[in-house]
């Protein structure tokens, strides 16, 4: 494994072993750097639900972003909420 600051939770950084580099996602599946396909099968319940970079949902968070890309609820609200 290349030295690195990122710590992986759940990840063996004793063995030595490449951690592979996601690259590209969609519905259930995850791409690496070499090409492979991989079945997301420990993704959250909302990709379990919807997919990776469903296009709604992507359109959703780039329209929120490009408007109010963080408000914290201390004292606060927004639309969106």
């Amino acid at each position: 494994m290349t030295r690195t600051r990122i710590w992986h939770p759940f990840t063996q950084h004793g063995l030595g072993e490449p951690i592979p580099k996601i690259v590209r996602t969609g519905g259930a599946y995850l791409w690496t750097d070499r090409g492979e396909r991989l079945i997301d099968a420990i993704s959250s319940w909302w990709v379990t639900t919807h997919g990776h970079a469903h296009p709604r949902i992507a359109a959703a968070i780039a329209e929120a972003a490009a408007t109010t890309d963080q408000i914290i609820f201390a004292g606060h609200t927004h639309p969106q909420a």
